[in-house]
């Protein structure tokens, strides 16, 4: 099974995100009601989903794509709504004249506001000084859970490791030689071990492989 690895959603205009790199936002997924990742960091839009460090470690938590998986970022995690709805509103207190398109550009990347403005619903044309506090809410409600579908992950070539394998409990960890077969011995990504990014991953293959050959090397019995 690919473990870290990018995402594919379901939204079509994803693409016009491509190489859109987001700096500390918080990500958090959801399988139906339960949430199952939830992360602060960076990450990346791609022409196909969502990449980078956060999605990376998040894939290694999610492997079963029977239920729907929602994905929710948070484009402002140092503000609360409240004071979210605080800056926007001096924003456009600088901007009343403006159509609502062009009052995003001090909050928001270029990139991403025409997506941000369809998602909240609001007009785009609308004078920023036309909007209701409840559009003003929505617009908050989409920066604090810009919304994203999952349906699965790229392909296995593209994972950074794979997870699944061997099972821990069949392996002397002194060893790494089979508890099962005498003389088989397992290391590194063979085994049901994963980890996160970090290069955690490439000290569990090292030190696997360390082991085995050491023990290989001292037992007489093996020609």
């Amino acid at each position: 099974t690919p473990s870290l690895v990018p995402l594919v959603v379901k939204e079509n205009w994803v693409k016009d995100l491509m190489g859109l790199s987001l700096k500390n936002v918080n990500v958090k997924f959801f399988k139906g009601d339960k949430q199952v990742f939830s992360d602060f960091g960076e990450m990346l839009f791609t022409h196909f989903g969502v990449s980078g460090p956060l999605i990376l470690r998040a894939s290694a938590e999610i492997k079963d794509f029977t239920e729907k998986i929602n994905l929710f970022i948070d484009l402002k995690p140092a503000l609360s709504n409240e004071q979210l709805d605080i800056r926007i509103v001096r924003d456009f207190n600088t901007a009343q004249n403006k159509d609502f398109s062009n009052s995003l550009n001090l909050l928001l990347p270029k990139k991403i506001i025409p997506v941000v403005i369809m998602l909240s619903g609001i007009n785009p044309n609308k004078k920023v000084n036309q909007l209701t506090k409840a559009e003003r809410s929505a617009l908050v409600g989409i920066l604090k859970a810009f919304p994203l579908t999952i349906t699965k992950t790229r392909p296995i070539s593209e994972a950074i490791i794979t997870s699944g394998g061997v099972c821990t409990d069949e392996i002397n960890p002194s060893t790494m030689e089979s508890k099962l077969v005498s003389n088989l011995f397992f290391a590194g990504e063979v085994i049901d071990v994963d980890a996160v990014t970090g290069g955690y991953n490439l000290q569990i293959a090292f030190s696997t492989g360390f082991l085995a050959g050491e023990h290989i090397k001292s037992t007489k019995s093996i020609r």
